[in-house]
């Protein structure tokens, strides 16, 4: 393997990284926020509606964009505007509603950009690789995450005002991504051309299959998300302390997950984990359904965070496969239904909720992952390529990295 893929890969993984510790930052202190700038409940819902939908404009954006721009460049300038961004956020002062809106915006759109580029950008690295290595990636922001949300209970233990706590976080990472910019590989010199359909086309009937998986999979992790604190204190009668934990458990298990799933695609081929994954995931949320007390529950979502963990990198991978001559435009359409999921999947479970029964209403996510068996079959990959026992050789030129542009 050459020295620029290792390069790009790790640069590409520190990328990953410092994105999961950011959006945690941000959407962990939520309350925080909302204190600080005395935002209505009310209005709390305008508000948070907003990023994923600006991020879905943001991926919108990209797919145009990189019909000229290289994506290792829009990656390389979005990860800061989103820092800053997140900064921002903390740093007004109070009732500045306007100066939260405008932060939360432009988080917004910088996240769809950044998201999507990165994605492109992994896709890409994999097909150079030969092999499965988009968990890797998924990985990292995984554990990104996790440190991202330890040091947003660290601030809000200690009482720290939110610029105090992200200032710190964004003076290391913010020079950090630009020096490891200049590693990115945006992949083959043979595909130059192909980005955004010049080379090739995206079919949306094709790649609809993978856009209700990518929804199916964030109307599941979004369930886990805002819901799982509530369900375990408020159904299964756990303490406030230990409602807390089922979260941090599906955080640390969709690591764990992440980081041995390239090993199963080498092995087992990529149909063969998603509808593996897909039905530990099932079975999570039928453990969490049915659970008499707190401790199942928690072995519930744990079984949530190995089950759900391969999917969303694993469609990704599966949009670069299908496309190879417009995977940049593909992925960018389907980081739509990231957000689209995001958007829907917590309201709708309350909604089920609150109407019928929150045990329930896990069944509702439960039924959803469960369609993507139905599409297993758009993760299969082809004879000779990796995820089906073989790899390719390691012969490809890697292209231009992102500094001869």
């Amino acid at each position: 393997m050459t020295d620029p893929l290792r390069r790009g890969r790790a640069s590409l993984a520190f990328a990953f990284f410092a994105q999961g510790a950011a959006f945690a930052l941000l959407v962990t202190r939520i309350p925080a926020i909302q204190d600080r700038y005395g935002i209505s409940d009310a209005l709390l819902p305008v508000f948070l509606a907003a990023v994923p939908v600006l991020a879905g404009v943001g991926s919108v954006t990209t797919e145009q964009l990189v019909k000229r721009v290289r994506p290792s460049r829009l990656l390389r300038w979005s990860q800061p505007v989103v820092l800053l961004a997140l900064l921002a956020a903390g740093a007004g002062g109070q009732g500045q509603l306007a100066a939260v809106a405008v932060a939360l915006g432009v988080f917004g759109l910088s996240v769809g950009m950044l998201d999507a580029s990165m994605n492109m950008l992994g896709v890409s690295l994999q097909r150079s690789y030969g092999r499965s290595i988009m968990l890797s990636f998924h990985a990292a922001y995984s554990l990104g995450g996790i440190v991202g949300a330890s040091l947003a209970w660290a601030g809000a233990h200690w009482q720290l005002a939110l610029w105090v706590s992200y200032l710190p976080v964004v003076a290391v990472l913010l020079p950090a991504t630009l020096v490891g910019s200049r590693w990115y590989v945006d992949g083959d010199a043979a595909e130059p051309v192909a980005r955004g359909g010049a080379g090739g086309a995206v079919v949306f009937r094709l790649l609809l299959p993978l856009c209700l998986v990518m929804t199916f999979a964030y109307i599941g992790d979004s369930t886990v998300s805002n819901w799982s604190a509530k369900y375990l204190k408020d159904v299964l009668g756990s303490s406030e302390q230990l409602a807390t934990v089922p979260y941090n458990v599906y955080m640390v298990t969709t690591l764990v997950g992440r980081s041995l799933g390239d090993f199963g695609v080498r092995r087992f081929g990529a149909a063969a984990v998603v509808r593996l994954g897909t039905l530990v995931a099932a079975g999570g949320f039928a453990v969490v359904a049915a659970a008499p007390g707190a401790w199942v529950g928690m072995l519930g979502f744990t079984l949530l965070g190995l089950g759900l963990c391969v999917l969303v990198p694993q469609t990704f991978a599966a949009a670069g496969r299908l496309f190879p001559g417009a995977s940049d435009a593909a992925v960018a359409r389907l980081n739509i239904f990231n957000y689209v999921g995001f958007l829907i999947g917590s309201p709708l479970v309350g909604a089920v909720g609150d109407a019928w029964s929150y045990r329930g209403a896990m069944l509702l996510p439960m039924v959803l992952v469960l369609v993507t068996l139905v599409y297993a079959r758009s993760f299969a990959t082809s004879p000779g390529r990796y995820g089906g026992g073989h790899e390719r050789p390691r012969t490809a030129d890697v292209g231009r990295g992102s500094n001869g542009l």
